[in-house]
C-alpha cells in the first residue's frame, strides 16, 4: 500500500473535524482547510456558527463570550474523541 500523501492526510483530518464538528455541535463548518506542519496540525473552520450565535454575537461582548464559553465547554468535552481521531489519520499517539 502506498503512502498517503500530505494532501490526502490533511483532507481526511478536515473531514474528521466535520464530523465532530456535526456530530458535537449539532452543525458542521462550511468550510475546512488543514495544514500539517512539522509537528502541528493546524485547522481552519469558516462558518461554524449557526444563525442563532450569530445573532447573539452581534449583540455585543457579552453575547460573544457566552457563545465562547459555550463551544470551549463544548468542545472540551468531546476533544479526546477528537484527538485520537486525527492522532490515527496522522499516525502518531494522541
Amino acid at each position: 500500500m502506498k503512502p498517503k500523501t500530505n494532501g490526502q492526510l490533511e483532507e481526511e483530518v478536515s473531514q474528521a473535524v466535520i464530523r465532530f464538528e456535526k456530530e458535537y455541535m449539532g452543525r458542521g463548518p462550511l468550510e475546512a482547510r488543514t495544514h500539517l506542519l512539522d509537528d502541528l496540525v493546524l485547522v481552519r473552520l469558516k462558518g461554524v456558527l449557526t444563525p442563532a450565535e450569530l445573532t447573539l454575537t452581534a449583540s455585543g461582548e457579552r453575547g460573544r463570550d457566552l457563545i465562547k464559553q459555550m463551544r470551549q465547554q463544548l468542545i472540551e468535552t468531546g476533544a479526546a474523541a477528537l484527538s485520537a481521531s486525527v492522532a490515527a489519520i496522522v499516525g502518531v499517539e494522541g
